[in-house]
């Protein structure tokens, strides 16, 4: 178990160029990438909510939002990456950890709600039909983010149990917004930590993976289903494992390993990333679940071209006209 004075030092300890460099690498593409697909997808899935809804997108809309709210955090670690010092107010510190914390788990959740959603709709297609209700996923959404921000919230009113001002000073006083705990703390934190490691991640990734299994058994099944649909399903199962494998499960087995040594290991600072990497991945789970967003960025995607074309025409016009003119010019003088 970690002494006050070890705790002490490691708060000191905290940054490292390398570890500055990599946050700072991957935020800005998580950010570069995430924040105008997640931006289409949120246009996408209002408009699409507002001319008829679909349980599958009031779920994407939840996950949309979830990713926003990431985002919106990225460059607060970013700048603290990048100063490898925390320089903001105190209340941000909290914030900033309470808020990343509760989207990596609610995504985890909502991502499970799509996976059994969409194989509900193909196992029992006759079945679920009537009650395939948009307000039984709006009831479902508000239980995931009361569920998350509470387990959430129970962090940090530890965190004000049994602390001592020497062993956790401000991050102001200190070289990071890193949470540190005393050993009286980590007696109730560390089975906390198991308990959002078996709940949060293991049940939801033993659900989605055993829907998504039976998603595709099923639709291998069907011998005039839509080639393309076929894959898309297939995409959409795949894509969702690795948000699952990648960005998930390294920040949710370094629970279990804290838990199993009574300590946090120190590689845990670096599971982080891949979890906030999960918002710039979102969006192709959206792409392969949404035809109105499939439509959309299609729609954007050919009026981006279009204008890029008219701009590179209007360029070399341009130049053109000024080197007739330049010639004009210089035969007049001779």
């Amino acid at each position: 178990m970690q002494t006050n004075k070890e705790i002490a030092q490691k708060s000191t300890m905290y940054w490292t160029k390398p570890l500055s460099d990599l946050i700072l690498t991957v935020d800005s593409i998580t950010l570069m990438i995430g924040l105008p697909t997640n931006l289409l997808a949120l246009y996408t899935f209002i408009w699409k909510i507002k001319r008829r809804a679909m349980p599958l997108d009031v779920l994407l809309l939840s996950l949309t939002i979830s990713d926003l709210l990431v985002l919106i955090f990225l460059p607060i670690r970013m700048k603290e990456a990048a100063d490898m010092k925390w320089t903001l107010s105190y209340f941000m510190c909290p914030l900033m950890g309470y808020v990343i914390y509760t989207t990596i788990y609610n995504s985890t959740l909502l991502l499970t709600a799509i996976s059994v959603e969409r194989y509900l709709g193909v196992a029992f297609p006759i079945k679920y039909k009537p009650t395939r209700n948009p307000r039984n996923a709006v009831i479902a959404v508000v239980l995931f983010w009361v569920t998350t921000m509470a387990h959430c919230s129970f962090v940090y009113i530890v965190q004000q149990y049994e602390t001592n001002n020497d062993t956790h000073p401000e991050p102001l006083n200190r070289d990071s917004c890193h949470t540190m705990f005393n050993d009286k703390q980590l007696k109730i934190i560390l089975p906390f930590r198991l308990e959002l490691f078996i709940v949060l991640f293991c049940i939801p990734f033993i659900i989605c993976s055993f829907c998504y299994i039976k998603f595709i058994l099923i639709l291998s099944q069907l011998p005039k289903f839509n080639p393309k649909k076929r894959c898309r399903a297939i995409g959409l199962a795949v894509v969702t494992f690795l948000v699952f494998i990648i960005c998930f499960m390294p920040f949710n087995v370094s629970h279990l390993v804290n838990f199993i040594v009574s300590s946090i290991p120190s590689w845990r600072v670096y599971t982080l990333l891949p979890s906030t990497f999960n918002a710039c991945l979102d969006p192709f789970i959206f792409y392969f679940s949404s035809s109105a967003l499939r439509q959309t960025f299609t729609q954007f995607t050919r009026g981006l071209i279009n204008r890029l074309q008219v701009f590179c025409f209007w360029r070399l016009f341009k130049c053109s006209t000024v080197r007739e003119r330049l010639q004009n010019s210089s035969n007049i003088s001779q």
